[in-house]
Formats: C-alpha cells, structure tokens, sequence
C-alpha cells in the first residue's frame, strides 16, 4: 500500500462539479493499493498516518499530530500511485482491481475513523478535481514494504 501525504490548511474534492469532500487543517491523503495488500497493511499505513508529526509546534518545530491539531483527512484513492513507467505511456497493472482495493480502500477509512477523526473522501474510480492548500509544503511518501 502506498500513499502521498500532504499536509493541508485545506482541501476538498469535487465530482462532476459538486464537492463530495472536504477539510480544514490535517492531511490529504493519495492512496494506493496493490493486489497483494492485506488489511493489516492498511491498518498499519493508517497508524502511521494519524500519528504522524509534521504540524508545528509553538516553537515552531515538527513536533505534533493530528490530534494535537485538530486536523482532519481527505482520502482520495489513486491507482497512479503504481504506475509502471518504463515506456513514455505508464501501465497500471500493478494496482488492485476494484474488487480487491474497495475493501481495503473502505478498511483504510474506516480504521482512521476509528481513531477518532475525521474523515472525508473522494469516489473510488471517480473522475475527482482535487483542490489543496499546501501547508509548508510538507509532502511524505509511504509505502508499507519499507515501514
């Protein structure tokens, strides 16, 4: 499982023009899930995610979490994520198939929400417009094969 985390002031995702999700301060999060993914890897990813201490503290360290914050998430799934890219037009078939990524995909959420915050998100498989305000920038990738 892989994801891009940016740490945001804001976000929100729009389909087919309408928002479907938003946030405040916390994080976006791009999420990707390969065939071989279990949800222990995205329990794992999500533990990190929510634990994770990039916001500044009052001295202007990165010292503090989500919760200390406040912060929310906005999840927006993101098969590009395992795009192979030897030739100039990528390939995706190291991404999960609906039927498998859906499952782990709602895991995921559901797992960040059971640690108590908020979680908005986008439509697995939709045509998404997704709008951030970056905040630093501070942007993380993670994959679970090297955690």
């Amino acid at each position: 499982m892989r994801a891009v985390v940016t740490r945001v002031s804001s976000a929100q995702v729009e389909i087919d023009g309408a928002v479907t999700g938003e946030i405040g301060q916390g994080f976006l999060v791009l999420l990707g899930i390969a065939p071989t993914d279990t949800p222990a890897q995205a329990e794992k990813l999500a533990d990190k995610i929510c634990g994770l201490r990039v916001f500044s503290d009052e001295a202007g360290k990165m010292n503090l979490n989500l919760e200390a914050v406040g912060g929310a998430l906005l999840v927006v799934s993101q098969f590009t994520l395992y795009a192979d890219i030897k030739s100039r037009r990528p390939g995706f078939t190291g991404a999960a198939k609906p039927e498998v990524a859906i499952p782990l995909y709602e895991h995921f959420l559901q797992t960040c929400r059971d640690k108590g915050f908020p979680v908005s998100h986008g439509s697995f498989g939709a045509d998404m417009a997704v709008h951030s305000v970056n905040d630093g920038p501070v942007t993380i990738w993670m994959d679970t094969d090297t955690m």
